[in-house]
Order: C-alpha cells, then structure tokens, then sequence
C-alpha cells in the first residue's frame, strides 16, 4: 500500500514574494517523487516494497524477500551502539537484485552451515545493485569482527571484493543512507564511530579501495 501524497500546495498569486513561495514548495513535490519512484523500482524489481522507517530511510530488503534461512540467533545488541564495522565479503560481487539476492544465500549458508554460526554473521549487506539486504537487522549481535567488537558495534559488509576496485557509488549511497537511519532509529548514537574491519582484527577487509573510500567518512574514526 502507498503511502499517502503530500497536501495540495495552495495555489499561489502572483506578486512580491511568489518564487520563494514556489521553491519553498518544491522540496515536497520532489521528495513525494522520489518515493513514487522508489516504490516503482522496487516493485519493478520483484522486490515488493522493502521496509522504510518513519525518517525516510531507503529501502531496505528484508530477509523474507531473499529468502534467507531462519535464524537461531538470541543475543540482542543494546541500542544505541557507538560502533559501525564495514567489511567486505571478499567473494563474488553482484549489481542485480537477482544475483545479490542468490549471494546473500550463499553467504548465510557459509556462516551457518560451515562455520556454524547461528546466522549470516553481518547485521546487514549491501549489494552493487544499490540495495541493502537485512542480515541479522539493528537489534541482534552479530558475528563479524570478534569477541570484543561484535556485542558493540553493528556489521555492514559490501558483497564483494574490494582490493583492486571500489564499489559502484549507488551502493556507497546505499551504506550512508543505512547508518543515517540508524541514527533516526536510535539503533547508532548520533556520534557514531566508523571503523574498517582491518581496524579491529588482523584482516585485509574491508579491501583496500573500500578502506580508502570509509576513511574519508566524517563519523570514520581509527
């Protein structure tokens, strides 16, 4: 169901005053926009409407629409947290929804199966096509930067590896958005700190190109 359109701006006279009255109602109408086509992508997409929260936050695929496995996790982060961790998965990329959906699986059914984790370990996962993918969400610990880090912080990886090349800037946009609506949530304080895998655990993750990128991110801290 689409949410309902914003009032009818009143109709304006000409006279002193009119432009700003007109441009000042424009945002609105831009930003009502932006969610039509949104929504039109998505649906587009076979990709039903993901889920938004009350600030606007971009879609966000949940885990039923990828068909991700039951969890069996019980450990619950205690919100807001401080830390954001971004790694990469070092696999296969994807820029479809199609295939990011089919690596998603495949990365929770490496986590799960093989490494016995009780879910895919990242609290959430962000594809090339633009798209970000509910892993484990805001209020479960994950399992993706170890003992010390996991019950502080939430885990975003890009599906991908990112040594020798950067990901696309829709899936860049993609992360921003996210950690904006976790700030909105109450999920990440407002001072939230930024930090690269390879910051907390002897790792190359995030990749050096995606690490270049993070470290100019005002919240990225060492």
């Amino acid at each position: 169901m689409l949410p309902s359109p914003p009032p009818r701006a009143p109709a304006y006279k000409s006279g002193p005053g009119t432009a700003l009255q007109a441009s000042a109602a424009r945002p609105a109408a831009m930003s009502w926009l932006c969610v039509l086509l949104t929504w039109a992508l998505l649906a587009q997409l076979g990709l039903g409407t993901g889920e938004e929260d009350s600030a606007c936050c971009g879609p966000i695929v949940p885990r039923k629409e990828w068909r991700a496995l039951p969890s069996r996790c019980i450990q619950e982060l205690k919100l807001p947290v401080r830390y954001v961790v971004v790694s990469h998965t070092a696999g296969s990329s994807c820029d479809t929804p199609a295939l990011c959906r089919q690596q998603a699986q495949n990365v929770q059914h490496y986590h799960a199966q093989t490494l016995d984790f009780c879910d895919v370990g990242y609290n959430f996962l962000i594809g090339e096509d633009g798209l970000v993918y509910e892993g484990r969400g805001w209020n479960t610990k994950g399992d993706h930067a170890g003992g010390t880090w996991n019950p502080i912080s939430i885990g975003i990886t890009f599906m991908g590896n990112y040594m020798e090349r950067s990901p696309p800037p829709r899936a860049i946009r993609a992360a921003k958005s996210l950690l904006a609506c976790g700030v909105a949530q109450g999920a990440l304080l407002s001072n939230y700190e930024v930090k690269g895998h390879r910051d907390v655990q002897k790792t190359l993750s995030p990749g050096d190109q995606l690490y270049e990128i993070i470290q100019k991110w005002p919240h990225y801290r060492e």
